[in-house]
């Protein structure tokens, strides 16, 4: 599932101001109540309002976090705390949903695997993205107990926009609790996505346009040359890849400003942080291969550093 089908024919000015590239009518939002996972809460909201999607929010009581509840205890008593367990993250989805004036939502509270529950609120509702936070210190999957957060961003069949702790500047949004602030608006002004011109790079890329239309944002379109041993005698592949980067935007796309193009030299996660930090991007874009085997574009534990170290939201798009 993507953001976009495809980048629209051309429209009147009039017609543009009432029409949108993009899809987002389902957005996920999956929390354990940890301030790494509420961070995320102001980015799905932002995004609802934006589109007029209606959020999904969801809790999983995994028997994992169950049991470190109960220390060992007999059934009975696991049943009674379960209930208990189950009526809290009630409270707790309602008191998020207080601040959602104006956005249309359901709260979901599940019992069992995590990445089983939310893969079938996400078949069911038709979900169009997965909003989660995590953090850097020990890796994506301690957000809602084991590897979840890496089975969401391995399986999910949608995009899934993760908010690390890194964030700041004009990309960072104002804690969600605070009942004195206004809600939320995401502002997107530089737009970096970073491609290795995988099988489906040229979807991703639709989705990239897309998003730098409706925002009219600047499209940075990026490609790393980690092997670069060579390049002082057979020079070819800066201009191949180039060539390559600007054959991904879209012939229809009616972007605002003139994308950008750029070739960096070494290691991908690094320098897709460094461009994202010198641009001050406010979001990054990477693909994700749609076969069982891998996960993103770039090699796990390279997607894994560029999410958690990241000044801004990273979007990463399965087709």
């Amino acid at each position: 599932m993507a953001l976009v089908e495809a980048i629209k024919p051309a429209i009147s000015d009039r017609e543009s101001r009432h029409r949108s590239p993009l899809a987002v009518k389902n957005v996920l939002f999956a929390t354990d109540f940890s301030p790494t996972s509420e961070a995320a809460m102001p980015y799905a909201a932002a995004i609802c309002r934006r589109f007029g999607s209606t959020l999904h929010a969801v809790h999983v009581l995994s028997d994992a976090s169950l049991m470190m509840m109960t220390g060992g205890v007999d059934y009975v008593s696991m049943g009674t705390i379960y209930e208990d367990a189950h009526a809290e993250a009630k409270d707790r989805l309602d008191q998020l949903s207080e601040r959602l004036e104006g956005i249309r939502h359901r709260n979901y509270v599940r019992h069992g695997q995590v990445w089983k529950s939310l893969s079938s609120i996400i078949h069911e509702n038709e979900i169009d993205l997965v909003v989660v936070g995590t953090h850097g210190r020990t890796g994506l999957g301690k957000l809602l107990l084991g590897s979840v957060a890496e089975d969401i961003l391995r399986h999910s069949s949608c995009p899934v926009l993760t908010v690390g702790p890194r964030i700041l500047g004009r990309a960072k949004l104002p804690e969600f609790s605070r009942r004195d602030l206004a809600p939320p608006e995401l502002e997107l002004r530089q737009i970096l996505f970073a491609t290795n011109f995988a099988r489906n790079a040229a979807l991703a890329a639709q989705d990239a346009a897309a998003l730098s239309m409706e925002f009219h944002a600047r499209l940075i379109l990026m490609h790393v040359i980690e092997d670069y041993t060579r390049l002082g005698s057979e020079p070819g592949p800066i201009e191949e890849n180039r060539r390559r980067l600007q054959d991904l935007i879209p012939k229809n796309a009616q972007l605002q400003y003139s994308p950008e193009l750029v070739l960096e030299f070494g290691h991908a996660p690094d320098r897709i942080l460094k461009v994202a930090s010198e641009r001050e991007a406010d979001m990054i874009i990477l693909g994700a291969r749609s076969s069982e085997v891998g996960t993103t574009h770039l090699p796990w534990s390279s997607a894994h550093h560029v999410i958690a170290q990241a000044h801004c939201p990273v979007l990463t798009i399965r087709q």
